[in-house]
């Protein structure tokens, strides 16, 4: 993209000017375009209900299809009844607010832990000494050491003698003979079962692989859940073990031979079948048009994400009492899904193709509840992919979790990024809540709205040492956290729903001032890096990039009132394009090279 091809095409100025004038008074009143919303939603959202959800689905360890998983969609389901959602088949014409459960089948078993233990067998470990057991590892302390399709032991559990490998390769493996034992290594536990289990004959596996950011020297007995192959012919077993454990056998097979009693328990049950969880609130006026959000139930986490399917429960409550008393009337729908992660919102997207082009947003409530004076995380959003995915620079900072670099095709300008964050913005006012962005990363339900090519944001906690750990237990959660997320997140929803000519134009406002402020930030990192001897050219490329993002966004703002933009907004839209065209010129214009300042 060239300066030239940034130049704004002047065309219709007088046109817009006077309708730029007939809005005026309208805009000046404008306090905050979600304000009323807030007022309605604030007094009203529980976190005490919240929380509730959380407890419940908090006992269980939670994978399609098993006792957990169901139980906690039906837990949800008794909720939405009791908040005056009617049963789809059950509904009449008239119900506005209604849920359905949905049912897939299964193409392999559905999985659950039961029990499981590890020791070691004899006094110092001694290969024939006494059959004193020294315990290692416990499922009621730690329910994720029995990895996810873990077959169960004979009954009274199996004794075989524990050998480490330094790498998990073939190599490593062939050399230490280890057919009919138990194999100990550093790595990823799919993989090692794959080569020893599989492929060698081992009859178990434990693997340490514990991310720094858990802080696993600290947290010692923290293990986060994994997986292994679902093989019915070897029926075996893997376990991802702790910082502990693992000093503890290392330590025992310093002194010897080591002997280990493992017993798991888990019940498989076939056929199974895959529950969701549909509940929407029927536009007025354009119900084929939708506002979505989502929170997946499965993982057997707190946080991760007991707290979103808690906060969205919430947040539906919440909905429809604003709307059975007449508080709210949306003129879209609204739509709410639980279910499991990605493969909810991606069938609910595919599904139906006429369903698929009124979806206008989506937002994914993953993690929303992390108390972070115990986890060390903080609230973030992530946003649509924006050149801060390219160049990560000045605040803009990827998690733990991390963020491969976006070349300029994958961007999605939209104003979606800058309007939830406003939102999240206006409930932080005065409560003292933490609001953070993080650049594109995926790996949640927000994902398949982005590969529909639909505006899709992610609500979540990052960094947390207790992530995907047994320790992310219901004490983690923060009942502040979910109250402020949810709040922001059905405001949002809510004032799209019903978004009129002056709210479009707020949004516009507000757009327009978050891009001429993203320009003037990476102005001045600009000038910094060439101050330091930086190219201009590609410094101004970089302003150039963003001033194009900033000005698709706010074109896409044409979407936002019910029925289509008046002529007073897409004027609105038209003249803030045209002042973020001139800002980008003239920010690229006001880069100097160090060996070319002037005085």
């Amino acid at each position: 993209m060239t300066v030239d091809g940034i130049a704004w095409r002047r065309r219709n100025c007088t046109l817009v000017a006077a309708l730029l004038a007939a809005a005026g008074t309208a805009l000046s009143a404008q306090t905050g375009p979600a304000d009323a919303h807030f007022a309605l939603v604030r007094p009203r959202f529980d976190p005490s209900h919240a929380m509730e959800t959380v407890a419940f689905l908090d006992r269980y360890v939670r994978w399609p299809g098993n006792a957990g998983f169901d139980s906690s969609i039906m837990h949800v389901a008794a909720k939405l009844a009791a908040a005056g959602y009617v049963e789809r088949s059950a509904a009449k014409t008239s119900d506005r607010l209604t849920y359905r459960i949905e049912r897939y089948p299964m193409s392999r078993p559905a999985w659950e832990p039961v029990d499981a233990s590890v020791a070691i067998v004899g006094a110092g470990g001694a290969r024939g000494a006494s059959d004193v057991r020294t315990p290692v590892l416990s499922f009621a302390t730690n329910r994720n050491m029995l990895a996810t399709n873990s077959f169960s032991t004979p009954d009274g559990g199996v004794n075989a003698e524990l050998v480490r490998v330094a790498a998990v390769t073939a190599a490593a493996l062939d050399s230490a003979h280890v057919k009919g034992k138990i194999v100990l290594a550093d790595g990823r536990l799919g993989q090692l079962f794959t080569l020893a289990v599989q492929q060698r004959g081992a009859i178990g596996v434990l693997a340490y692989s514990m991310p720094k950011y858990t802080q696993p020297e600290r947290y010692r007995t923290s293990i986060q859940f994994t997986s292994i192959a679902y093989d019915s012919s070897s029926r075996s077993w893997g376990m991802p073990i702790s910082f502990a454990a693992r000093v503890q056998l290392t330590n025992a097979l310093a002194s010897g031979p080591v002997m280990l009693h493992v017993m798991t328990k888990s019940r498989f049950t076939q056929p199974a079948v895959e529950l969701a969880i549909v509940a929407e609130i029927r536009g007025s006026a354009k119900p084929d048009e939708r506002w979505v959000w989502s929170a997946h139930v499965q993982e057997p986490g707190a946080n991760d994400n007991a707290s979103g399917v808690g906060t969205l429960q919430e947040m539906a409550r919440v909905a429809a009492d604003l709307v059975r008393t007449g508080k709210e009337d949306p003129k879209r729908t609204l739509t709410f899904l639980w279910g499991q992660e990605i493969t909810e919102t991606d069938r609910f997207i595919k599904e139906d193709t006429v369903r698929a082009r009124g979806i206008r947003w989506g937002m994914s409530l993953d993690m929303v509840g992390e108390d972070t004076r115990k986890t060390g995380g903080t609230f973030l959003i992530e946003k649509m992919p924006d050149p801060s995915a390219i160049w990560t620079r000045g605040e803009d900072h990827h998690t733990e979790w991390g963020g491969s670099v976006l070349k300029e095709d994958r961007m999605t300008p939209h104003y979606f990024n800058d309007y939830v964050l406003q939102r999240c913005l206006d409930q932080a006012k005065g409560t003292g809540w933490v609001v953070k962005t993080n650049p594109f990363e995926g790996g949640s339900d927000h994902t398949p709205f982005l590969n529909a090519r639909k505006p899709g944001l992610l609500l979540w906690h990052f960094t947390d040492v207790f992530y995907h750990t047994d320790g992310d237990r219901k004490e983690m959660v923060s009942a502040g956290e979910m109250k402020n997320a949810g709040i922001a997140a059905l405001a949002s929803g809510l004032t799209m729903a019903s978004a009129d000519g002056a709210t479009a134009r707020a949004i516009v406002t507000e757009l327009e001032r978050a891009a001429l402020a993203r320009l003037e930030t990476e102005r001045k990192l600009s000038a910094d890096t060439l101050a330091r001897g930086g190219s201009a050219a590609f410094e101004s490329h970089i302003l150039e990039v963003w001033g194009a993002w900033y000005r698709e966004a706010l074109r896409t703002a044409d979407d936002i009132e019910v029925g289509g933009s008046s002529d007073v907004t897409k004027a609105a839209i038209a003249a803030s394009v045209k002042r973020v065209d001139d800002a980008t010129l003239k920010a690229i214009a006001n880069l100097k090279s160090p060996t070319n300042r002037q005085p």
